[in-house]
């Protein structure tokens, strides 16, 4: 449950989820620190943005939780590539998506025997070819 979005969890799991955040555990607050990282992308300016980063880091860093530590020194180092999304207000979703998708057509063909034919199946569900023969009209 951790794992997912809360709003992408049915009732129950909602539920539980608030149990267990109630519970102070450490993966508790390792979730609130990630879920609450999500708002960062709703900054409306850089200076929002770098206000939220600032409360969001002090906060992870007293987490005394170290895998929390790391990734906020990780987000930090790349504070400048996260704050381009305000200024150009381009992201890498669109690349992260067929990333995703590529990575399910390896998953689901358990492994190719020509490389040439993955490249293929790649092409083939994330091309947007029309498929449909071309038929003149006479």
């Amino acid at each position: 449950m951790l794992l997912y979005n809360e709003e992408n969890l049915s009732e129950d799991q909602q539920v539980e989820l608030h149990i267990l955040q109630k519970r102070d555990l450490r993966t508790g607050r390792a979730w609130a620190l990630k879920e609450n990282f999500r708002h960062f992308w709703d900054c409306g300016n850089a200076a929002a943005g770098q206000r939220f980063f600032d409360g969001w880091y002090g906060w992870a860093v007293r987490s005394r939780l170290e895998p929390i530590k790391k990734v906020a020194r990780i987000l930090k180092g790349h504070l400048p590539g996260l704050m381009s999304c305000f200024n150009h207000g381009v992201t890498n979703a669109l690349s992260e998506g067929f990333n995703s998708k590529i990575q399910s057509i390896k998953s689901a063909a358990r492994g190719f025997r020509l490389f040439k034919n993955y490249c293929l199946r790649i092409l083939f569900y994330c091309g947007k070819l029309e498929l449909n023969p071309f038929i003149p009209s006479h």
